[in-house]
């Protein structure tokens, strides 16, 4: 294994200060070695409201504060973040397990871009204005020209609370579009890996944000999360995980009407008909296992296939996750590293076994012989019917489910049949065909021939898979309220 990176947090930031948390340290365990990456900060209920009741009491200066500045301070994040990407990759690597091509390519340099992104002016999102109307006179006022302006304010104090899978990029792309607004954050880092996330609550302290406009909580259990759900000095909750945990959020902050913006679970599928690029599929498709072992909302874990070509795109899958390295993730040449718990490889592994008692493993299935230690499980390939456990639950590992469809309405049937409805994709080489096949699937995001993402589409998920989009100028609106202001003349 690569050298052992350490590093100890032991407080949070609340109000501008850096004060030792409620409940002191726990330990972060390298999901790769099982040893000690370091101590985090473990908050108290206490603390919560503290950040909040602080966020609070920031809010009306920064949302007052003009849009320039603010947005130079974004500018100025993003550059920080960059000057210390070769300390914060290691860091991120050894706490998420993330492989070294993961880590390097899409942890750090994108948190940076983000805050670059919505550095931008903001103008265009915040107003518009709609045509006058004639309007007849009515008891309430004199008729005449009436018009509008569309103006979006900042929706007040945001608790943005991320998944572990992609702390940073995550966080940044919560914390950046609701500081360009003029929200103030307190920022709720996943309990696995939430040092990297701490650090970025330091270079934002760093850059200048003023005090209490950045608040930063960390903690093992999910009590001070809970506070932050029910307090009423949190406007709105931005959280990305599971579909479980999300509804807990959302009847937490029933009371005092939160908004919410949920990223939840997803069980995406990949619908490939006759006429498919087979080899683009395979790669889209394998994607799964080679991209953070499979820890990702978006991935494509189900493949529905036309039967004329299931056992090629099989066996083509099988060829491909057999040719992936397993192992260390801080060498180049992985490409599948650890789960980011024991906990969660043992729940992978009891989805595998409900798919050998359902359906067929046809490769992989166990931790890998030459990986005593870690947190590993080997890429996993199941056939079998969309009734399987592993095809309707959200697994979050190294695992993909193969069903064969006969024509394009059953096809079509079998990609919607599920409770999530995050991100899709078709496989044709029809494109007019791909594009309606596209618009009849209940998902949020549709990738038709190609598994790449337009970070400026709306994203989010329909059904179970969440509430609300974010992504480009769409983030912007998600952090805001909308405003009508009506005159006459």
């Amino acid at each position: 294994m690569g050298s052992q990176v350490t590093r100890d947090e032991t407080q949070l930031l609340i109000g501008g200060k850096w004060v030792d948390a409620g409940n002191g340290t726990y330990d972060i365990i390298n999901p790769a070695t099982e040893q000690v990456v370091g101590q985090a900060p473990d908050a108290s209920v206490a603390d919560a409201a503290a950040a909040a009741a602080a966020a609070r009491e920031a809010f009306p200066a920064w949302a007052a504060t003009p849009a320039e500045e603010r947005l130079a301070l974004l500018k100025a994040a993003a550059a920080a973040i960059r000057s210390k990407n070769d300390e914060l990759v290691p860091l991120v690597i050894a706490e998420t397990g993330a492989t070294a091509s993961v880590g390097s390519r899409m942890q750090v340099p994108v948190s940076a871009d983000r805050f670059d992104r919505y550095s931008r002016d903001i103008r265009h999102v915040q107003e518009s204005m709609l045509p006058p109307i004639a309007t007849a006179a009515t008891p309430l006022a004199p008729g005449g020209l009436i018009s509008a302006l569309a103006y979006r304010q900042p929706v007040g104090v945001v608790a943005a609370i991320a998944s572990y899978n992609f702390p940073l990029t995550n966080m940044a792309g919560k914390v950046a579009p609701a500081l360009a607004m003029g929200n103030t954050v307190v920022i709720k880092p996943a309990p696995q890996d939430p040092l990297a996330v701490v650090e970025l609550a330091r270079v934002l302290d760093d850059v200048g944000f003023p005090p209490g406009v950045v608040n930063l909580i960390s903690a093992q259990g999910p009590e001070p999360a809970s506070a932050l759900t029910s307090s009423p000095d949190v406007d709105m909750v931005s959280f990305t995980g599971s579909t479980t945990v999300g509804q807990r959020i959302a009847a937490a902050g029933a009371p005092t009407m939160k908004r919410l913006l949920m990223e939840l679970g997803g069980k995406g599928a990949a619908v490939v008909f006759e006429d498919a690029d087979i080899k683009a599929a395979i790669t889209a498709i394998g994607s799964t296992w080679a991209f953070h072992s499979g820890q990702i909302c978006t991935a494509p874990t189900r493949a529905v296939v036309h039967r004329s070509i299931f056992d090629a795109l099989v066996d083509g899958l099988s060829t491909f996750a057999g040719r992936l390295k397993v192992g260390d993730p801080t060498e180049r040449e992985t490409m599948v590293g650890p789960l980011i718990s024991a906990a969660h490889q043992q729940r992978v592994l009891g989805y595998i076994d409900s798919g050998r008692r359902q359906g067929e493993v046809v490769f992989g299935g166990n931790r890998p012989d030459h990986l005593p230690t870690g947190y590993y499980v080997e890429p996993t390939l199941i056939t079998g019917t969309n009734d399987m456990t592993a095809a309707r639950e959200e697994i979050f590992g190294p695992v993909v489910v193969a069903i064969p469809f006969d024509d394009e309405e059953e096809g079509i049937a079998i990609a919607n049949d599920s409770e999530f409805g995050l991100y899709d994709y078709v496989f044709s080489g029809d494109t007019a065909r791909a594009f309606r096949v596209a618009k009849l699937l209940r998902a949020g995001h549709v990738g038709i021939n190609t598994a790449q993402r337009n970070m400026d589409a709306p994203f989010g998920g329909f059904k179970m898979s969440g509430i609300g989009r974010d992504g480009g100028d769409y983030g912007l609106e998600a952090y805001s309220e909308l405003q009508s202001i009506i005159w006459a003349g």
